[in-house]
């Protein structure tokens, strides 16, 4: 279905809702009324546009806000930040923020310089050539702005949003358009592509508001014989789109550890 402009409105205006009142209680009752819309149709409009409940929405924008205040806050400071963004306890956002960016707090801060400098040394490593594989494969052809120069990252995930370690993935160099994703289990997914540029700053890395996005518009049916091509046009970030929560460094140190095992 093609939302209205009308309708795509309706969800940025909620989202930048969300933004400002991150640490209040918000229903999406609240939302609905904020924008002039039944709870419903709210509903139902706001999940065609990004994908996503809005209640799963908010949760993300809370998880991405603590992963700005972990890069940019003191040990000390953490603790108060995080319960200034609508979370109760410290238990229970490092309960979250483990299962949807694959390490717990604490982890992430102390990793960021690290895996900043694992990233700016993978630009130079050479890269191995596509072999041939046996079903189940989806070869994804990768539409990239020719002015781009970093690292992208391609997955299936369970969810129309980036929000865990996908089922399979791949990292790629900007100049290497097509890769092949094999050895997908059976199910449905989604496929998601993200992109940043090289950067001497490691904030670059890890808040990715600002990474180019792309997508396969419609969910993916894996069975024991599927022989799929994609085609994925990167784009600048649009104002609806889902934080990206996953760790992307940390998928490509893992995938480069995988390699050497």
């Amino acid at each position: 279905m093609t939302n209205t402009n009308d309708q795509i409105n309706a969800v940025i205006k909620a989202i930048e809702y969300m933004k400002k009142h991150i640490d209040k209680e918000i229903t999406s009752e609240e939302l609905a009324g904020f924008v002039g819309y039944s709870p419903y149709h709210f509903s139902r409009v706001f999940k065609e546009v990004t994908g996503v409940s809005p209640r799963y929405y908010l949760s993300a924008l809370r998880i991405e806000t603590g992963k700005e205040i972990l890069v940019n806050a003191s040990s000390s400071s953490v603790l108060k930040a995080i319960l200034a963004v609508g979370f109760r306890s410290f238990g229970t956002f490092s309960t979250r923020f483990k299962q949807f960016v694959g390490l717990s707090p604490k982890q992430f801060q102390i990793s960021t310089n690290h895996l900043h400098q694992f990233i700016n040394q993978y630009q130079y490593r050479d890269k191995c050539a596509q072999k041939l594989m046996n079903p189940p494969f989806i070869t994804i052809h990768l539409e990239v702005p020719v002015d781009f120069k970093g690292i992208i990252f391609v997955g299936l995930f369970p969810r129309p949003i980036p929000d865990q370690k996908p089922v399979i993935g791949k990292a790629l160099m900007s100049n290497q358009t097509n890769c092949v994703l094999s050895k997908i289990p059976p199910g449905t997914y989604y496929a998601l592509a993200a992109a940043f540029p090289i950067s001497l700053n490691p904030k670059d890395y890890f808040l990715l508001d600002r990474a180019l996005r792309g997508k396969f518009e419609n969910p993916i049916e894996v069975t024991s014989d599927t022989r799929e091509e994609l085609q994925i046009k990167l784009r600048q970030p649009l104002p609806f789109d889902p934080p990206i929560l996953v760790n992307l460094p940390k998928l490509l140190f893992d995938q480069e550890k995988n390699k050497a095992n």
